[in-house]
């Protein structure tokens, strides 16, 4: 008798048991459902706007084609486009000159540290300062720009008038010399950047906590040798984070060069993301802009990756 209402008691037991973990996965079903259905805008958006463009570019890439004439005027012609972009100077010099805007990015990051160390230590004026060099960051690119040629401007600007004031008697001509077109454009990037690069790293100093700050301290570490063993290792991710996004943004600078100087004089601001612009609204070549499109993607995929790999042994988490 005892025997039988011990299995009895242990049948029950596991049907609670089965029971529970039906409940469990049932739920874990709907929270699985509930989770796709709150992220559904999101990825329709991102396969609309993003994935399908990306697809469609790629088999517009293999042919020679001029939208205006429409779906008619379609010619395939395999990787001819490919090709003429490996003998095409204008395009090598586009890309050229968007590696050398890469360096913007170190040259932002590193004025932006400092600024947000200086401002995260100050005891007054930190959201004034804060709104101060973030507004640049969300001003109209093509107000600046044209604040920008005014500054610059060769013979009239406040720029060279206060170089001349200073004693230099021929100063640069800035945007229409193509020795300084592009070093004058990476100036105003490094300025219209430096705001955004600022905050992030006030957000990423004040995530420190104090304490370890207090132990160095204690243990007799000097302020710069608590920058470069707290401070900066800390700051890690948010540096990764912003030369991931500042290379990237490099790759795709379009409105400042299209304001400024129309990738001009002779070529030397000429950029991938504007000369593939000429070639498909200028010059109507869909197939070969397109193949452009296609050759920035793998190089910031190329690029980001390369990021990626290398971190692992310089970001802290």
């Amino acid at each position: 008798m005892a025997n039988l209402e011990q299995t009895t008691r242990n049948g029950l037991d596991q049907g609670a048991k089965t029971g529970k973990a039906l409940r469990i996965r049932k739920q874990g079903f709907y929270d699985m459902i509930n989770g796709y259905l709150f992220i559904l805008p999101m990825l329709l958006l991102t396969m609309t706007l993003v994935v399908i463009p990306i697809i469609l570019s790629g088999l517009i890439s293999f042919t020679e084609w001029n939208f205006i004439a429409g779906l008619d005027g379609l010619n395939f012609i395999g990787f001819e486009n490919y090709n003429n972009l490996l003998h095409d100077e204008g395009f090598h010099r586009a890309l050229r000159n968007n590696v050398i805007m890469i360096a913007v990015v170190p040259v932002s990051m590193l004025f932006a540290l400092v600024l947000a160390a200086l401002i995260n230590q100050a005891t007054y004026f930190k959201d004034f300062f804060k709104v101060i060099y973030f507004m640049p960051f969300i001003s109209s690119f093509v107000a600046i720009a044209l604040l920008w040629r005014v500054l610059f401007h060769p013979n009239s600007g406040p720029i060279n008038g206060f170089l001349r004031g200073i004693g230099i008697e021929n100063p640069p001509l800035w945007l229409a010399d193509p020795q300084f077109a592009l070093i004058a454009v990476m100036i105003i990037m490094v300025w219209t950047s430096l705001g955004f690069n600022m905050v992030i790293y006030l957000a990423g100093l004040q995530g420190i906590p104090k304490d370890i700050y207090e132990a160095a301290d204690v243990d007799g570490a000097s302020p710069l040798r608590q920058f470069f063993t707290i401070t900066l290792p800390m700051l890690s991710p948010t540096t990764f984070f912003l030369l991931i996004t500042g290379v990237v943004g490099s790759f795709k600078v379009f409105d400042l060069i299209m304001v400024l100087t129309s990738g001009g004089p002779a070529g030397s601001t000429s950029v991938i993301v504007y000369y593939l612009y000429e070639a498909a609204f200028v010059n109507l070549q869909s197939g070969y802009a397109s193949a452009m499109g296609i050759v920035l993607l793998l190089l910031i995929l190329f690029v980001t990756l390369i990021q990626w790999v290398g971190q692992k042994k310089w970001v802290n988490y």
